[in-house]
């Protein structure tokens, strides 16, 4: 759903935003049919961009504000904060309502979990604030006091993509102590960590093996003398160096927005020394499901209610999930409680199909997902209703699960797996790390032009593929669930080509539209 889709049917008639926003909507301002006033953040703007509006910059606003004060309107707790729109990601972009009652809801749920949050905190802001994991972070962090630095995902790390040469990343000059993060975000920080270590090789890469063998012991259990003294002295040569990557101080991070696959929870957990809350919600409960306890060293888990939400499982026969599986009880995901917003904005028929209210007046959210709850209470995901396929021989691929365990190949920069019914096995695009495919190939004397060329040869995607096979038997994927053909593609997606949302959660749909050639050849 494009920007004009979206400003028309919510009816807006103030649009605030910066100047290179203020472009776009120049170019559609013929369709803007209920906009009148845009209010500029940056001082330039071309103030006759459209005669019909009404344009001036945030200062002025705030001239006026002063010259003019008036007694605050302060809302209700059930009036329409937000209409934020989902990602997309299964089909069309829906709004959804939240109320203020319900951002409050999941803010104040989640200031119980976090462990000492306070004016010393500061949070690294880089994710879009149409993201409702940020949007209750930054609406979190001002209420105990906090500090917000912002920042991108692409000047993340003195590493990212658009760092120039010679200076320093967000998470170096801020310092955060806190970050929210979604697993995609996660998994370049361990594919960079990893590059750095693997380019220094020899003692320093050994010494880090070392100390990340140890310390993975003894959070298993088998090795206790990794922590004490030891675990001061690997955090002193090894893993100081390391945190640095994210400033150096971070105490906490929470992921979510997708499924953040265990190696990854695992390796940041262990280098960054600092635990990973891993959080289950949806934009339909404003972000409010579960969290995980501080100290929950579990991996694969999402941990138990927040105080705000009631969750429970329902059945589901056709997926062959049922609350009385043993030794878990199994189901779909459905959530209640004072953070389930009001539904679909304009969209009553979509909104009455995943919304329901019980004989008690509880309004219940059915999220699609499928999980399990374990003795003590916390929740896992293993599935996702729109993500099953069943294949030509009756066996059941989840493709979300799927893509998780083989993301962590260093030689995958993003995946989608896609199943057909129609045959026995299924394939999938992969979009290749160059630095990794790249470093192969010379290793190899592998000769190539360009990455695009690199990617085309039969042995580099002999070499992917043999890497995903080896990734999903440690992960005990059936060989039914292993892709048994790939194409390499050199290109990223992002967000800007639509591929992509703004979490950098894959659009199946779109993906499969724009290479739907490509996956039809390797059906042949």
């Amino acid at each position: 759903m494009s920007i004009q889709s979206l400003l028309l049917q919510t009816e807006v008639t103030t649009v605030i935003c910066g100047n290179k926003e203020l472009k776009k909507l120049v170019n559609i301002s013929g369709q803007l049919d209920t906009v009148t006033r845009v209010i500029c953040m940056d001082d330039e703007f071309p103030s006759s961009a459209n005669s019909r509006w009404t344009i001036s910059s945030f200062a002025d606003v705030k001239s006026v504000g002063r010259a003019s004060p008036v007694d605050a309107d302060l809302p209700l707790s059930a009036d329409v904060a937000v209409i934020m729109y989902t990602s997309g990601s299964t089909g069309l972009p829906k709004g959804v309502m939240m109320t203020h009652g319900n951002v409050l809801a999941t803010v104040s749920a989640v200031m119980t979990i976090v462990p000492g949050l306070g004016s010393k905190d500061v949070y690294l802001a880089y994710l879009p604030l149409a993201h409702i994991l940020e949007l209750a972070a930054e609406n979190l962090i001002p209420a105990v006091g906090g500090i917000i630095g912002y920042g991108t995902p692409l000047t993340l790390t003195d590493t990212s993509n658009k760092i120039k040469r010679g200076t320093k990343g967000d998470a170096t000059v801020l310092s955060p102590t806190v970050m929210a993060a979604v697993p995609a975000i996660l998994d370049r920080v361990r594919d960079g960590v990893r590059k750095k270590v693997d380019a220094k090789g020899g003692l320093a890469k050994k010494l880090f093996d070392l100390a990340y063998s140890r310390r993975l012991s003894a959070i298993n259990g088998s090795w206790f003398g990794a922590w004490g003294l030891e675990k001061f002295l690997w955090d002193f040569l090894v893993f100081k160096k390391v945190r640095a990557v994210l400033g150096g101080r971070i105490r906490f991070l929470l992921s979510g927005g997708a499924p953040l696959s265990a190696d990854t929870q695992r390796f940041i957990n262990i280098c960054l020394g600092a635990p990973i809350g891993q959080g289950y919600g949806l934009t339909e409960t404003c972000a409010g499901a579960t969290f995980s306890e501080v100290d929950d060293t579990s991996i694969g888990r999402v941990g138990s209610p927040l105080p705000c939400s009631f969750v429970k499982l329902v059945d589901w026969p056709e997926g062959g999930y049922l609350i009385s599986d043993s030794p878990m009880p199994r189901g779909e995901i459905v959530v209640g409680g004072p953070s389930v917003t009001l539904g679909y904005f304009k969209n009553e028929e979509k909104t009455k199909e995943v919304y329901k209210v019980d004989e008690r007046g509880m309004r219940w959210f059915y999220t699609g997902d499928v999980g399990q709850f374990h003795a003590d209470g916390c929740l896992e995901i293993i599935d996702r209703k729109k993500d099953i396929v069943k294949l030509q021989h009756g066996e059941y691929v989840s493709l979300g699960k799927v893509e998780a365990a083989l993301s962590i190949s260093p030689y995958v920069d993003n995946i989608m797996l896609h199943a057909d019914p129609f045959h026995s096995y299924c394939v999938a695009l992969v979009v290749a790390s160059q630095h990794a495919v790249e470093d192969w190939a010379s290793k190899q004397g592998v000769a190539f032009t360009d990455f695009a060329e690199l990617c085309e040869k039969e042995e580099t995607i002999k070499e992917v593929l043999s890497s995903l096979v080896q990734i999903g038997k440690k992960a005990r994927l059936e060989k039914f669930e292993i892709p048994a053909k790939i194409k390499l593609l050199s290109t990223p997606w992002t967000p800007e080509s639509g591929l992509v949302t703004a979490a950098l959660k894959i659009k199946r749909e779109a993906i499969r539209k724009a290479f739907s050639e490509d996956l039809a050849k390797l059906y042949t």
